[in-house]
């Protein structure tokens, strides 16, 4: 089946820049102090294209399921919530998008492969990092939305541990203490990108069988596990670069507790004003994908 313009939607291709902050830490976490070689920027950029196909599968599979089960009708969509609307528009394309999420799965399986082919003294290391990054991206949609805590860990650990320390195996040969760390930051934020986002489905989510974090808490609790986070995140950082477990040019990314301040003070405000809700999930967004970014750029240019 060819392949239309439209049905690239379904994979919302801004939202990849989160693969791409990530994999960036793990970069970033496994540079040789004697200089990077050129198979290593090679490897790296196959790693950066094994995340970004299975983010985009992960995206494109979401959204085929949202559309076959009804949710992308009953969803009020924002800018950042309830799919991209791709399928509402174009019903057409939805075997394509069907195709676009396995396809991007199999890329991502394939470039993993490839590496354990090339560095079997990795599998026992990346194997299981592959495995259960595959099975997020299989699993979540169907599976983990309907439990709640589940569904609020799933995101983190895939962007944050699996990511980061994926891209250290394959690049540095082994996870380090440092990369464990981290990769925590990530999984914080990740967690909180997906958490507050469910805060305007919470109607639609119902309706079709889905059991998240705000249904089963309410805001007002599920807005205390997004502080914590954000808490946990920043804290960490700090701790973990004041002990000097961590490079110090990773305490860039504390830059990244601004927005997140600007954000909390806007739900404590209100949690459903559109008002307060959409800038305080745009900001949430800016988090997430710079503060690993900021990160990575601290820990090059201060070594």
């Amino acid at each position: 089946m060819l392949l239309s313009w439209p049905a690239l939607g379904v994979i919302r291709g801004r939202f990849l820049l989160l693969a791409l902050s990530c994999v960036a830490l793990g970069v970033a976490v496994s540079l040789p102090t004697s200089g990077a070689t050129p198979t290593f920027w090679m490897d790296a950029a196959l790693v950066l294209l094994g995340a970004l196909a299975a983010h985009g599968a992960v995206n494109a599979l979401n959204e085929y399921a949202d559309y076959r089960s009804g949710l992308d009708l009953r969803t009020a969509r924002t800018p950042f919530s309830g799919g991209s609307g791709t399928l509402v528009e174009h019903p057409q394309c939805l075997a394509q998008a069907l195709w676009l999420g396995v396809g991007g799965l199999l890329l991502s399986a394939a470039i993993g492969l490839c590496f354990l082919i090339r560095q079997p003294a990795l599998v026992g290391q990346l194997a299981p990092l592959g495995a259960a990054g595959l099975l997020l991206v299989v699993a979540y949609t169907p599976w983990l939305t309907r439990r709640p805590w589940l569904c609020l860990l799933a995101p983190g650990l895939g962007f944050g541990p699996l990511m980061v320390l994926g891209t250290q195996v394959v690049l540095a040969g082994e996870v380090g203490m440092s990369g464990v760390l981290l990769s925590l930051v990530p999984f914080c934020l990740c967690n909180n990108l997906l958490l507050l986002n469910q805060f305007p489905d919470i109607d639609a989510d119902r309706g079709i069988g889905r059991l998240t974090l705000p249904m089963l808490l309410g805001r007002p609790r599920a807005l205390t596990v997004l502080g914590a986070q954000w808490l946990l995140a920043f804290a960490g950082l700090l701790g973990f670069v004041l002990a000097g477990w961590a490079p110090t040019g990773a305490a860039l990314g504390l830059l990244g507790v601004l927005p997140a301040l600007r954000a909390w003070r806007l739900l404590r405000r209100d949690t459903e004003a559109a008002e307060c809700l959409l800038p305080a999930m745009g900001l949430n967004v800016l988090v997430s994908v710079a503060t690993p970014l900021l990160m990575a750029v601290g820990m090059v240019v201060v070594r």
